[in-house]
């Protein structure tokens, strides 16, 4: 199962919605602890497929092993050890404001405001932030060998690549601060002596979302006061591990217009920020139908009924269709030099370790 692109110890699946990056993520796990490796796969899937693949249930946001046991009763000999875990988005938010706070007042403040409440899902980029995040931690505080990241689903590449950026822009908005403190010391006192700037800007938005909403969100801004330069450090230091040597993506899609579009554009913006791409995995590939020449074909039908040779003729026609449209969207990616990986379309989804290691030996078959 040795897998020629996933030598770096952090292997990051990135990719659209729907292309099977959570299962591609195990099945790179799965045989980075077949060839020796203690490896960890991390997902923040909310259909929780990762868990049940690996025969563990639900997961939570600590690591749990697969047991050997149950790999050997899969017929795979590990070498190595496989952890898994699913990101818990509040809990890994919850550990980086108490990693950032001042003291602990402040940490329950914000972990008090509604706003902090709603953030893992109220602002733009702030999974795929954590996500990053989480991989930060685990390669500087655990000892594995491999890591291997499955992402958040993405609309378009930005929505990944930019989420650091986005994300620290709206916790150091001064603009949003000079807007909201006014709402913070009105108090009982009121809006109408308030002064000229924040102050009347203050009023005239009140009575559209009332004074008691800007107060919070205003609290929750202030609160965050002196937290700014731990963010951005540390986002610093993450963009440094993603472009490093350890570091590596795997870009995933499937054989539709939609995905090989973003697809290629993911793989123009990965470039751009010099981050490395090991591989480009696409996923549920049409195999060709494997039919023999008409002649032939025409003999073999002859011995049917009628019917019966028309619907086979009718569903070798339909999968011929599929093959030449899948091979036309690979066709568009080598044309863009990104030489992909394919894996056939299967007829059901992968569901537990014995399918989870034939997709491994696909793949290793499919990596040069």
């Amino acid at each position: 199962m040795n897998l020629s692109f996933a030598q770096r110890r952090l292997q990051v699946c990135v990719g659209s919605g729907g292309v099977g990056k959570t299962t591609l993520a195990a099945t790179i796990a799965l045989a980075g602890a077949a060839e020796g490796k203690k490896t960890l796969v991390c997902t923040i899937d909310p259909a929780k497929r990762l868990g049940s693949a690996l025969g563990l249930g639900s997961l939570g946001n600590v690591e749990a092993e697969v047991p050997p046991e149950r790999l050997r009763a899969a017929g795979i000999a590990p070498k190595g050890r496989l952890f898994a875990m699913m990101l818990d988005l509040k809990r890994s938010w919850d550990d980086l404001i108490a990693a950032y706070a001042k003291n602990a007042e402040q940490r329950d403040r914000i972990y008090a405001n509604r706003y902090y409440q709603q953030l893992s899902s109220a602002v733009a980029g702030s999974q795929e932030y954590v996500a990053v995040e989480k991989l930060y931690e685990l390669a500087e505080k655990r000892d594995y060998d491999l890591i291997v990241l499955d992402t958040p689903p993405t609309v378009h590449a930005l929505d990944f690549l930019d989420a650091p950026k986005r994300v620290l822009d709206f916790l150091d908005n001064d603009a949003a601060r000079w807007l909201l403190t006014p709402a913070l010391t009105a108090g009982k006192v009121g809006l109408s002596i308030l002064g000229f700037g924040g102050g009347r800007l203050v009023k005239g938005i009140s009575r559209f979302t009332g004074l008691e909403t800007l107060r919070e969100l205003a609290d929750f801004m202030l609160s965050l006061s002196g937290m700014y330069d731990g963010f951005k450090e540390r986002a610093a230091k993450v963009k440094q591990l993603l472009a490093g040597p350890e570091a590596s993506f795997v870009l995933v899609t499937s054989p539709q217009p939609l995905t090989v579009d973003e697809a290629l554009f993911f793989h123009e913006q990965l470039g751009k920020y010099a981050l490395h791409v090991g591989a480009v995995i696409a996923n549920r590939v049409s195999p060709p139908t494997g039919a023999p020449p008409e002649a032939e074909l025409a003999r073999a039908l002859e011995r049917v009924p009628p019917e019966l040779a028309a619907r086979l003729r009718g569903a070798l026609a339909d999968a011929e269709t599929l093959w030449r449209n899948d091979h036309g969207q690979i066709e568009r990616l080598e044309r863009a030099g990104l030489r992909p990986l394919c894996l056939a379309r299967r007829a059901t989804d992968v569901h537990d370790l014995p399918e989870l290691k034939a997709l491994a030996e696909e793949l290793a078959r499919a990596a040069p």
